[in-house]
């Protein structure tokens, strides 16, 4: 039985019409199973001609390899221009390809009538709801509970810390054996508390100055352990894994990103990350993960507090207020 052979021509035309149909088509499919969007993914029309182009190239040196690769493409292509497969197909070819070329520049360079691009927002408010607006942060403005909390357990040295730094604070108090837990932090504010507490007196806004030093301990850390790597440790949008991204982290310390927004819309947007976005966003949605389903109110609202810290940028007051 004589075995089905696919001749150098054929193959180069096959392979350029798969690796178009798997950019064009193929890859989009696969975005949109991957993604779970309602709607794939395009690939953009500079990818697909760099794609193109680099398919013919690979090409061109599989088929000059060779003397014999060279003859066997250009075999069929001599016997058509020669009229071996008919006159009547050779004539239509002949017509119907610098037609299709021609057909081609036209649509390029055509005035065409369309409706306008809708523009991409990288951070779109359309479905940001309106009881975030007037959102505090829970741990910028202590309450009067939260401050006679503090100071029992200060006076006690049972300061509570949240989970993912009370490992470091107890190995750092395992080794260094302080007279007090809050020793941890060399700041003035704490070390006025701790003064404090060994005269018997202490005072609310000293309590409470040192609570905040607490909170942005905590926030700073969250922020290092989720957010650092995207928005970096400057807060610029400039962490290890930025470049990877189509569009860089917002950069917090631009005046224009952080500081003319609200705190319940900063809030928002931590909340609910890029699968929180509305349509606007599309089709290159915000990396950022929806941190609702791994890190508690609070602790959010700790990670903020520290990025408007690392800023230096405080938040647009609402117009409510």
């Amino acid at each position: 039985m004589k075995k089905l052979r696919i001749g150098g021509f054929l193959s180069v035309v096959v392979t350029l019409v798969f690796v178009y149909a798997l950019v064009k088509w193929g890859i989009p499919a696969v975005s949109r199973e991957v993604t779970t969007l309602p709607f794939p993914l395009p690939v953009p029309g500079a990818l697909m001609f760099i794609y193109m182009v680099l398919t013919v190239i690979a090409l061109f040196l599989f088929v000059t390899f060779s003397d014999e690769g060279l003859d066997d493409f250009l075999r069929p292509v001599k016997k058509f221009l020669r009229g071996g497969y008919g006159k009547i197909p050779r004539a239509a070819v002949l017509v119907a390809v610098p037609a299709l070329i021609g057909w081609q520049f036209y649509e390029i360079t055509v005035p065409k009538v369309e409706v306008p691009a809708s523009l991409r927002i990288q951070h779109p408010s359309s479905n940001f709801p309106k009881s975030f607006e007037a959102k505090q942060n829970l741990v910028a403005n202590p309450t009067d509970a939260q401050i006679d909390a503090f100071i029992e357990q200060a006076k006690a040295n049972e300061v509570q810390f949240i989970p993912q730094v009370q490992e470091d604070v107890e190995n750092w108090s395992d080794e260094m054996d302080p007279d007090h837990v809050l020793e941890f932090f060399p700041v003035e504010p704490v070390k006025q508390l701790l003064a404090q507490l060994e005269s018997g007196t202490v005072e609310k806004e000293t309590a409470k100055a040192a609570l905040m030093e607490k909170n942005l301990f905590e926030g700073r850390a969250l922020y290092a352990m989720n957010c650092r790597p995207c928005h970096g440790d400057s807060v610029a949008g400039d962490g290890p894994m930025a470049d990877g991204f189509k569009l860089r982290p917002i950069d917090f310390t631009d005046n224009g990103t952080i500081e003319t927004i609200v705190e319940g819309y900063t809030f928002w947007r931590v909340t609910n990350g890029g699968p929180g976005l509305p349509t606007e966003a599309t089709p290159w949605d915000s990396a950022m993960p929806e941190w609702k389903l791994s890190l508690t109110e609070e602790e959010r609202w700790k990670i903020i507090l520290a990025e408007y810290d690392l800023a230096q940028k405080t938040p647009r007051i609402p117009e409510s207020h």
